[in-house]
């Protein structure tokens, strides 16, 4: 295992933040799988989960199990981890810019496109490895301006390589959920099972350039628009895994997230040992564009009827909405039938609040896909 620190832009004088990153296996080797967590700073589980999986990837080290490449970074922004206003963490968003953490990443097909004109052929291999050339030096030229797109160099140049991309977040309130790109299903279907997933939301971009869809949707829009002249699978497969919700911080937790993720990576030979046997999925996946976000018509009190896990019929009752003043309730219902998998901490509503998701089945939302 190898470490290394890497010092970020400083944005003020006087201050300086370092980004840790923890190698094991041979760089380059196959497959390359790069694991991250809290890039949303304020969401904790990932963290935990990601200190019990350094253990037992050094483990595995020095048994000589590392047969692939790892790449774990267990606290993925200390910009957002120093952010707290009136004792309060703000790790989503950048205090500096206004910006989401996790949205605005490169456009990676944009950039690369030009650069492979004339380089690609009929092996697909050798374009795979053509496309990641070009992919590093565009990112060897991005010279960043601030401390925030420093931090977002980092990341993607660890990661833009990867076979398989593992982003670990978690929701204000939730059962272990995943957000995934359409075409990387199939790769993220042993992991969904291992962890017990009971929502698996799919899009194919999503809109605002998460750090997933940076990593995995180049290779699916480079294949949609030059597929038919040359052959380009799907070089890199990328999740946002959301494990459960922020107050999920807990050993039990924590060790069993790693132990199936330290078995998803002996399912793809980045880990030497017997796989665990794959439970039956406990969900199907479904589109996220069939996913109600259920928000607040008018401001009061917060009351929910349902919480994360249940499966709601067509109409049934969500929450209530109290004007303690007037001694108005407003109603939410259900307006797909599906899952709740992830639901607000606050117990306030003001207009336009997200308060509550639900896992349709059937698509009807376009544009943006993602919350704030």
């Amino acid at each position: 295992m190898q470490r290394t620190d890497h010092v970020l832009r400083s944005q003020s004088i006087g201050s300086q933040k370092t980004l840790s990153s923890f190698h094991f296996g041979t760089p380059g080797a196959r497959p390359k799988v790069y694991i991250q967590a809290s890039l949303h700073a304020e969401e904790l589980p990932g963290m935990l989960a990601a200190y019990h999986l350094r253990r037992l990837l050094e483990q595995a080290d020095a048994q000589g199990q590392i047969q692939g490449e790892v790449i774990l970074v267990p606290m993925a922004n200390p910009i957002g981890l120093a952010q707290r206003v009136d004792h309060k963490p703000m790790g989503r968003f950048d205090l500096n810019t206004s910006e989401n953490f996790n949205r605005h990443f490169p456009d990676l097909c944009a950039a690369v496109l030009p650069l492979v004109e004339g380089k690609l052929g009929s092996d697909a291999a050798a374009n795979v490895a053509a496309i990641r050339q070009a992919m590093a030096a565009h990112l060897q030229a991005w010279q960043p301006d601030t401390e925030l797109a420093s931090q977002r160099k980092y990341l993607v140049s660890q990661a833009f390589d990867a076979d398989v991309v593992l982003d670990l977040h978690c929701d204000c309130e939730a059962v272990m959920h995943l957000y995934t790109e359409t075409p990387c299903w199939p790769a993220m279907e042993p992991l969904a099972r291992l962890l017990g997933a009971q929502a698996v939301l799919l899009a194919k971009n999503s809109g605002g350039l998460s750090f997933d869809e940076s990593m995995s949707g180049p290779w699916w829009q480079l294949a949609d628009k030059l597929g038919n002249a040359f052959p380009i699978p799907q070089g890199c497969a990328s999740t946002t895994v959301e494990l459960r919700g922020e107050g999920d911080v807990s050993h039990a937790f924590g060790k069993a997230d790693a132990s199936a993720i330290f078995g998803y990576l002996q399912h793809l030979g980045a880990v030497a040992g017997e796989p665990p046997a794959l439970p039956e999925l406990a969900c199907a996946a479904t589109p996220l564009a069939g996913a109600q976000f259920v928000k607040s018509p008018v401001p009061g009190l917060l009351v929910f009827a349902a919480k994360p896990g249940d499966r709601l019929a067509l109409g049934e009752l969500v929450a209530e909405i109290i004007d303690p003043v007037s001694g108005n309730v407003h109603a939410l219902r259900a307006e797909v039938p599906g899952v709740v998998y992830a639901r607000t901490t606050e117990r306030y509503a003001t207009p336009g609040d997200d308060l509550a998701n639900i896992a349709g089945s059937v698509p009807f939302r376009t544009g943006n896909l993602l919350g704030a």
